[in-house]
């Protein structure tokens, strides 16, 4: 059946917005029909095993005992089985869940169909890759309207979603320049940020660690920049008890508010350095 949001919510018609969105309870209920959905085409087969007519329980990769080892990962007793559990769980069991089940789900490929008793298929083969994304995208699907939206990652971590209007700075990719230097350290920033319930010292740091790639970049800035401009870039982290420690810094302010601001303030500051350096070693090239 195609997803789209129906007459009410798309023209906004609704007077009660908020019943738009996902609460708690009812993100459990549709998880776990997510979750019973792929379970019914055999997506846990491999992780889980399966019930044979003749053989009994067939264990998967998990092994025996699938609670204990649900348990072991997650460290939370009383977990499993999802559908017993499921109404019960805080919104950290629910998205621990779902980060395990990603790491267990896999697509089957290749097997035999065990007739007798319509006992059902038994699977050997398996493409775990193909499968996470088909999970990911139903369970997207329900993370992005619950409260100020979530997604599960390629990676399968729980990340916030960008501020509206702005998710485009997620999704683009920084111009080619430094792997070490910059893209790998603005990726893990960004990754930092947006992980689920991130501390309000993460965000810190990771507004720190951008405007330490800022800092990097600074003498090909000083090239394509005025020294006013060039300067302006760092005194939002300097002035603002984001990078050093000392008297006269501003720090009664709403860190919650302004901390995002200024992390998608340097990151859309970095994708434009890098290619204002790159226009101009570009046209330096030529001459």
């Amino acid at each position: 059946m195609k997803k789209r949001p129906y007459y009410s919510i798309r023209t906004g018609r609704r007077a009660d917005k908020h019943l738009a969105l996902v609460d708690l309870p009812l993100l459990r209920r549709l998880v776990c029909d997510v979750y019973k959905i792929f379970e019914a085409k055999d997506y846990f087969q491999e992780a889980f095993g399966y019930y044979c007519v003749d053989e009994g329980y067939v264990p998967g990769n998990l092994g025996w005992d699938v609670e204990v080892q649900v348990s072991l990962s997650l460290r939370k007793m009383d977990l499993w089985p999802i559908e017993d559990r499921c109404s019960e769980y805080s919104e950290d069991d629910l998205f621990d869940v779902i980060e395990f089940l990603f790491d267990c789900v896999s697509k089957p490929i290749d097997g035999y169909y065990h007739s007798f008793n319509n006992c059902g298929w038994h699977y050997s083969e398996f493409d775990q890759e193909t499968g996470q994304g088909e999970f990911r995208a139903e369970i997207n699907e329900l993370l992005r309207d619950y409260e100020n939206g979530y997604e599960i990652s390629r990676e399968g971590e729980i990340l916030a979603l960008a501020e509206p209007g702005l998710d485009h700075l997620y999704q683009a990719d920084l111009p080619d320049y430094d792997p070490e230097n910059v893209e790998k350290r603005v990726n893990a920033a960004v990754l930092k940020f947006r992980r689920y319930r991130s501390a309000i010292e993460d965000r810190r740091d990771a507004i720190r660690d951008l405007a330490d790639v800022l800092e990097f970049l600074r003498p090909k800035l000083k090239q394509v920049l005025t020294s006013r401009d060039e300067s302006d870039l760092f005194n939002i982290a300097n002035n603002f008890g984001i990078r050093h420690h000392r008297e006269g810094q501003k720090t009664n302010y709403d860190k919650s508010i302004w901390y995002s601001w200024m992390f998608y303030y340097y990151l859309a500051t970095i994708h434009a350095s890098l290619r204002l350096i790159k226009k101009y070693e570009h046209s330096a090239s030529k001459e």
